[in-house]
């Protein structure tokens, strides 16, 4: 019996890839029972993305973002099966997907016509550009980056636009998709009545790139790629050390003075060039002469315990390594194993939110293709002959 906060609720997992299973998969943390619906063959096409894969085989590009679901396999276009989804939709709570737009209404499972038939179902749509004018544009997360300006200011500067190291669009528009889900809930809880939540990869990344989306939008401001320096703040970027590079994060006057006296340059802090946030910014690259005339005296690691000391956010440039050590240093437990079927452990991310009373669960690893097959087909039959 699942347990957490969304203990009892079904959600029918019809989409693929990442924006979608990766919302999917923290409704299943939170205690929800999912219900992956997978092409026969081939399955969801990460399975196919690796290496890296995991001592069970499975890529792990897949197992990171499918946990706590079970697998089906359905094909659409066959009449059976479209039987089969069209009464998993009909006892789920939630139905997510991420087709191309139009695709689930040329099914007969569109919206309209699962409403009819269910209308305490909550119908979650992921698209790339939106169901208007975009609708036939694919929804990759390069292409987005680029087109969504999220590119234009990443990288060393404005010659070399550069992509996020992870494929971070999708990720936040699966956050949207969860919570445009959980105020779907909320609001059933009140009418009884289900809705369409509808989130594009597009309309995410504008929205995730917040100060920099709001001077374009509230000031007619372009900005452009900087590198690490922050188009508002200084010091606010990655300087060198005696061994490796450092970010430092001074966000405040306070803060700046901190970390002059530190450094062993106090009079930095009364320098008419920096007094206040807007002087440095317009001084940015004297102040970061400055600065790492100093920092290069010390290593990152040395520079971290003593700024961090007085206050004044820095800290070395981790590998993933680095990473999951001081996560685990801090004690934020950032790893779990989960125990397979057969046996096998597999490690995975922790799920980041924290809830004193229903925490996140781990009950099953990513599954196999199919793998809850007659379970859940024959679940399914017998809602039918019902």
């Amino acid at each position: 019996m699942n347990s957490g906060p969304l203990s009892g609720l079904i959600v029918a997992d019809f989409s693929r890839v990442l924006a979608g299973p990766y919302a999917s998969m923290l409704l299943g943390d939170l205690g929800a029972e999912v219900i992956k619906v997978e092409r026969p063959g081939l399955g969801d096409d990460t399975r196919s993305w690796g290496p890296p894969y995991g001592p069970d085989g499975m890529a792990t590009y897949f197992a990171g973002i499918n946990r706590n679901k079970r697998s089906v396999k359905l094909d659409l276009g066959n009449f059976d099966d479209l039987a089969l989804a069209v009464e998993l939709a009909n006892r789920s709570d939630v139905l997510l997907e991420n087709f191309k737009a139009g695709t689930m209404d040329r099914l007969g499972l569109g919206y309209p016509t699962l409403h009819a038939r269910n209308p305490r179902l909550i119908f979650a749509s992921i698209t790339g550009f939106g169901s208007g004018a975009g609708k036939d544009l694919p929804g990759y997360d390069l292409m987005v980056q680029a087109v969504g300006g999220l590119m234009s200011i990443t990288g060393p500067s404005a010659e070399e636009p550069t992509k996020v190291g992870v494929a971070l669009v999708d990720v936040i528009t699966g956050l949207h998709a969860v919570v445009g889900i959980l105020a779907a809930l909320a609001e059933r809880d009140k009418s009884g009545q289900g809705q369409l939540v509808e989130v594009s990869l597009l309309k995410s990344v504008l929205s995730a790139l917040v100060n920099q989306a709001a001077g374009y939008v509230g000031a007619g401001a372009v900005p452009r790629a900087m590198g690490n320096a922050h188009p508002s703040i200084s010091p606010y970027e990655v300087y060198s050390t005696a061994d490796r590079p450092m970010a430092l994060a001074v966000g405040n006057d306070v803060q700046f003075r901190a970390c002059c006296s530190a450094i062993g340059l106090p009079g930095l802090a009364d320098d008419g060039r920096f007094l206040t946030n807007p002087d440095r910014v317009r001084n940015r690259v004297e102040l970061k002469v400055l600065l790492e005339g100093e920092l290069r005296t010390r290593t990152a690691g040395e520079w971290f315990d003593l700024l961090s000391a007085v206050g004044v956010p820095c800290g070395p440039i981790n590998d993933l390594e680095g990473a999951f050590d001081l996560a685990a240093k801090l004690g934020l437990e950032p790893i779990v194993d989960l125990v397979s079927s057969t046996g096998g452990v597999t490690r995975q991310v922790a799920n980041p939110i924290g809830l004193s009373q229903t925490p996140a669960t781990y009950r099953r690893p990513a599954p196999a293709l199919g793998e809850d097959q007659d379970e859940i087909v024959a679940w399914l039959r017998a809602g039918r002959s019902a």
